[in-house]
């Protein structure tokens, strides 16, 4: 890339993930992308971001921010709900947006979204780095080709997304239903539930259980499984949970033509000489022969693959991996999910957006934040860092 051609980046939020974008890109990790400005309301955090970033100005209030900083983009990692406003109004300043996940916690709120970046002819991102993931993007490219045949069955076990007490006593918002909006298929599995969509598309309908604090103090579920249905008959089972230990990454698709696995960093393809529907039709004697094919992982850093990405569409007009309108389909199934275990029935899709968010309306009004929570613990390590790509 032209170093002579750079992005102009802020970051509004600068905890746990938002500080890790800010030190890469500041380091110069990222092809095309300068940080030049960052804004949070933690005055601690503030004074640390000084010491770290004495060039980079820092703003208290998002405010002082929109009004005030140099830049051309800006990227939003602040609580889940205050996403879609940042966005619609980053976008009216003229910015282009890349917002962390979920880019929402109702559908509606990130419609508006779409159609503030649509108005603004801005660039508009959504965080979902695991895209980046060889394996996935290849799996998404052999259901998309018709080798898999029809689909017949989904089964995604991701429950190694563990969680101890202290990671959700880390702040007050966490796991609320006032601040985070959710609990496990909000805050971690998005990833998982964008990528199945993705590789997959859409189910037509959704029942799912979700437990709340079954594993852990809080007020919102640690423990989900959705079974969904799509338009041809095929099947899907998703479970996730935080309280899995040691947990499983498992993804398994099969087709009328063959089946793929996900497992253990590889890709098992099993592809079929006859489509399984005509081979169990058959009175003969002919064998079904199969060929298996193996595809590995490779080590990437997928935020820092979103993040060049979203460099290169604002600079030369590359496609997005991860276009901010995806994010309606993720959030869509995680709502979905939640209406199904509220109401306990089988939720069509799409569904109302107003008996949804007029029961979470009664979920927040119910809400407890945690008055013993330590805001200042959420500082990346080793163990978190590793959750950001892939864990397998």
């Amino acid at each position: 890339m032209n170093n002579d051609k750079f992005v102009k980046v802020g970051i509004i939020g600068v905890g746990t993930i938002g500080s890790a974008h800010a030190a890469s890109i500041y380091s110069g990790a990222i092809d095309g992308m300068r940080l030049c400005a960052l804004c949070d309301t933690s005055a601690d955090r503030r004074k640390a971001l000084c010491e770290l970033y004495p060039d980079v100005p820092i703003y208290a209030t998002d405010d002082e921010f929109l009004d005030n900083a140099e830049i051309d983009a800006v990227i939003i990692a602040t609580p889940h709900y205050d996403h879609p406003p940042l966005s619609i109004r980053s976008f009216e300043k003229g910015l282009h947006v890349l917002t962390e996940k979920p880019a929402g916690v109702y559908c509606s709120a990130v419609r508006k979204m779409s159609e503030a970046a649509k108005k603004s002819g801005k660039v508009f991102g959504v965080m979902f780095n695991q895209r980046t993931n060889k394996l996935f993007s290849e799996a998404k490219r052999i259901v998309k080709s018709g080798e898999l045949g029809e689909l017949k069955r989904t089964v995604w076990i991701i429950t190694n997304w563990y969680r101890k007490q202290c990671y959700y006593d880390s702040g007050n918002w966490r796991a609320t239903w006032s601040g985070e909006g959710g609990g496990v298929l909000m805050n971690q599995a998005p990833h998982n539930l964008d990528l199945w969509q993705w590789i997959c598309g859409m189910p037509i309908s959704v029942r799912a259980e979700c437990k709340t604090a079954h594993f852990h103090n809080i007020e919102v579920e640690d423990d989900a499984t959705i079974f969904a249905e799509y338009e041809n008959g095929a099947t899907a089972t998703f479970i996730t949970s935080t309280g899995d230990f040691p947990g499983t990454n498992r993804l398994e698709i099969t087709g009328t033509k063959g089946k793929l696995v996900l497992e253990n960093k590889k890709l098992t393809h099993w592809s079929f000489a006859m489509d399984e529907r005509e081979y169990c039709l058959t009175d003969s004697d002919v064998k079904n022969e199969v060929t298996v094919s193996v595809t590995e992982d490779e080590e990437y850093n997928g935020h820092h693959n979103i993040l060049k990405n979203f460099a290169r569409a604002i600079l030369y007009g590359d496609e997005l991996v991860a276009k901010g309108e995806d994010a309606i389909n993720e959030l869509m199934l995680c709502n979905a999910a939640y209406l199904s275990a509220w109401t306990d029935r089988k939720v069509t899709l799409p569904f109302s957006d107003t008996e949804y968010e007029s029961l979470l309306k009664e979920k927040i009004a119910s809400s407890q934040k945690k008055s013993h929570a330590t805001q200042n613990k959420e500082t990346p390590d080793g163990d978190y860092l590793g959750r950001w790509n892939t864990n397998w």
